[in-house]
């Protein structure tokens, strides 16, 4: 069964087939995809997919991906999960975004703090990741409020658009947060 995550403004809840115009409306714009590391979305086919593929790695415990909704309004406003999951290796790697009518509101701020939480004690992990385009100011900044440290610099390690991108790689222990 997927959990969902109650915060004071937010559900954090299973991604559905009904998310995928607001999937693409988020992933289609050039300001929330420009650190991402994939290419925009042209088409609903592709926020379809991505649905699907989100559900197939919650399946086979290789990844989680709650969409971000606000208590106040229906409607996912963003994504934020587990990728790169280990269960195994007790680690994964956070990864997140919103549309861009919702920056600066402490909504990421809210979602990453409640599955730090998550990841930490019903996951049982023991080590957290990230990883982060050097120019991303503002996640780089949002990770190192919550205690992730900088590990190094993975050189072009993310190819987006035909170029290669150095990033940084963050990590957060179970016994830090």
């Amino acid at each position: 069964m997927f959990p969902v995550i109650e915060t004071d403004r937010l559900w954090l809840r299973e991604i559905e087939e009904k998310d995928s115009q607001a999937l693409f409306d988020c992933f289609s714009k050039d300001e929330v995809i420009q650190f991402y590391g994939q290419d925009k979305m042209t088409s609903i086919e592709q926020a379809q997919r991505l649905v699907e593929l989100f559900a197939t790695n919650f399946k086979s415990k290789r990844g989680i991906r709650w969409g971000i909704e606000r208590k106040d309004s229906p409607g996912l406003i963003g994504t934020i999960g587990f990728n790169a999951w280990l269960p195994q290796y007790q680690r994964a790697e956070i990864g997140y975004e919103l549309h861009p009518d919702f920056w600066h509101q402490g909504y990421m701020t809210e979602a990453i703090k409640s599955i730090v939480d998550y990841g930490f004690n019903a996951m049982e992990l023991n080590r957290i990741g990230a990883v982060v385009f050097l120019e991303n100011q503002p996640s780089n900044q949002l990770l190192e409020k919550f205690g992730f440290q900088k590990e190094g610099v993975l050189r072009k390690y993310i190819v987006q658009n035909g170029v290669a991108h150095d990033t940084y790689m963050y990590g957060l222990l179970s016994e830090e947060a």
